[in-house]
């Protein structure tokens, strides 16, 4: 019989934040292969979870491959999780779901965390139709990306880092313009969650005065039609 693959995924903060079924998978599978070793064994300890865990991440996906799908092959159920959140949506996880499928592997997706959703609905802006940009180039394509994303109609949702943040909304104020309504959410589930709702201008106003910590979302309106 040969294995099959599950996603799962793992709170982006408050350690609550994860599914019954999420747990038996975990329990249940014979192999985790984690994006950070030591960031996922505190959740696993937490619910007294003991599996071997493998590293899987951006550094080693393409080498380790081959590994996994013959492990899968070779009739072991593994599970996948990145260090938060639904594994591929920003994290390693396309390239194996990829492989697995053509090597007619089953691959089975849990519902769960993601952060751009309660950031989306934080924010107060349109929901019935988005786009999900995950993290902007950091310098090559970037300045492309923010001249197609400042005609984009549909609101917008990009992850950013903290040291950025600043520069990334000083950014969108030069393509945006000044008034542009933008949301920043960071540390979301956890106990400094903060949402943030303004203009390109005064979110540039409060972070210049307010030293930014913790995973950050940001939710930009769209361009009016």
């Amino acid at each position: 019989m040969v294995g099959k693959l599950y996603l799962v995924p793992t709170p982006i903060g408050n350690l609550e934040d994860i599914t019954l079924r999420a747990l038996r998978i975990l329990k249940e599978v014979d192999v985790i292969l984690a994006e950070d070793t030591r960031q996922s064994i505190k959740l696993l300890k937490h619910y007294e979870i003991e599996k071997t865990l493998i590293p899987y991440h951006m550094h080693n996906e393409h080498r380790e491959l081959q590994r996994f799908v013959k492990m899968l092959e070779d009739g072991k159920n593994l599970a996948l999780i990145s260090d938060a959140g639904t594994p591929a949506i920003s994290d390693p996880g396309f390239l194996i779901v990829r492989e697995c499928l053509r090597n007619e592997i089953a691959v089975e997706c849990l519902p769960g965390a993601t952060a751009f959703v309660p950031a989306l609905v934080n924010s107060g802006l349109p929901s019935d139709s988005f786009c999900f940009e995950g993290f902007l180039p950091e310098k090559k394509g970037r300045q492309t990306m923010l001249k197609k994303l400042c005609e984009e109609e549909r609101t917008i949702i990009i992850y950013e880092s903290p040291h950025r943040l600043l520069k990334t909304l000083q950014q969108f104020k030069e393509y945006f313009g000044d008034d542009r309504q933008v949301s920043v959410s960071r540390e979301l589930t956890k106990m400094f969650e903060e949402t943030v709702n303004g203009t390109i201008t005064e979110l540039i106003a409060h972070f210049s005065v307010k030293p930014v910590k913790g995973e950050i979302v940001m939710v930009i309106a769209g361009k009016k039609s």
